[in-house]
């Protein structure tokens, strides 16, 4: 099989690798579209501050093979996998206080060689504790292969309170960017800024009907504040690995407001903050990785009831023989939304 893997000098190299041996719980999946994450662009371009370096945590394809002991998966099936799944054991304090994204075993295993390979080897693990859900048909591979981003996304929102006609600004509207913008708007909220440098980007928020600022408008913060009453927003959602962002938010929301860290820092990420403000403002920082089981079950639930709207996100598609190509384009961001490899 073929697979993308991160080499010296920032390059991807396709190589064939060994057919990874099936095991009598596993499942091999023909990867159908995978698509590029921003963690992804900072494991071969930046310094990136987790475990696994495989690169393609956002595909869906068809089972080619199952185990033996597979009961509830059958060739033919059309799936999205998810590459890292908890324990949900109610042994386990992570999970049963709701980070299962921070449980131990949430590394155990990983899709084999990569998600961003034209087979794949889903373990034993992942098949058994909730990582491999069937999309129905009226679901296309493209909008499957969002579940992953979205649901990130949707773990985000789970981890603040909000009210219907809430405010927020999203600083960095990419593609998870623009999901916030959407999530926001389909639990009614009243306003909601979409912040960015990429005039693309502003423009693609803008045509969804959002209001846009650019992120170096000199009169940012009197923009919003004229907006809210002068209060600020309710929430703001750094959506961009940019912690200059960190300090336009804490101007931005409003007293008791939150702040949701989403973006992936670089590893030795510093910034200074005055916690003076944060403190006197009574501002909420949280942050928030990855998602669960959970999550990119309640974000199929959103794309297959069309309360979300991901199929208009992708802009480019590549094949994963030109993975450097597409990466290279995914960093620059150029023109770009959503960018995904196709097989």
């Amino acid at each position: 099989m073929k697979a993308a893997v991160v080499s010296e000098n920032s390059t991807i190299k396709i190589q064939t690798v060994s057919d990874p041996e099936l095991g009598p719980n596993d499942i091999l999946v023909k990867m159908a579209v995978c698509g590029i994450c921003g963690s992804d662009v900072e494991k071969v371009f930046g310094k990136y501050g987790q475990p696994s370096m495989k690169l393609g945590h956002e595909p869906a394809g068809t089972i080619l093979k199952v185990g033996s002991k597979v009961i509830d998966l059958t060739v033919g099936d059309r799936v999205f996998t998810h590459h890292h799944v908890a324990c949900y054991s109610e042994a386990c304090h992570e999970c049963s206080h709701g980070n299962e994204t921070m449980c131990k075993e949430y590394y155990r295993s990983n899709l084999n060689p990569c998600g961003l390979a034209d087979e794949y080897v889903v373990p034993e693990w992942n098949v058994n504790h909730g990582g491999v859900l069937k999309i129905p048909d009226s679901m296309s591979f493209e909008e499957a292969a969002m579940i992953e981003p979205l649901a990130c996304c949707v773990r985000a929102w789970a981890k603040f309170n909000y009210q219907k006609n809430d405010s927020t600004v999203i600083l960095g509207v990419g593609s998870t960017g623009i999901m916030h913008a959407l999530l926001a708007k389909s639990v009614g909220f009243s306003k909601i800024f979409c912040l960015d440098l990429n005039d693309f980007r502003l423009e693609f928020a803008k045509k969804l009907g959002f209001e846009t600022i650019r992120s170096d408008d000199i009169s940012l913060s009197e923009k919003i504040l004229n907006s809210t009453n002068a209060n600020g927003v309710d929430v703001v959602i750094v959506a961009t690995g940019s912690l200059e962002a960190l300090r336009d938010a804490i101007k931005l929301v409003r007293k008791g407001g939150t702040i949701v860290m989403f973006g992936v820092p670089s590893k030795g990420a510093i910034i200074d903050i005055d916690m003076s403000v944060v403190y006197s403002k009574e501002i909420t920082i949280t942050t928030t990785y990855a998602a669960s089981d959970l999550d990119t079950k309640n974000a199929l639930e959103l794309i297959e009831s069309g309360k979300i709207d991901v199929k208009s996100l992708i802009t480019h598609r590549y094949s994963l023989d030109d993975s450097q190509k597409a990466f290279e384009h995914a960093k620059t961001g150029y023109n770009a939304m959503k960018i995904i490899i196709e097989n």
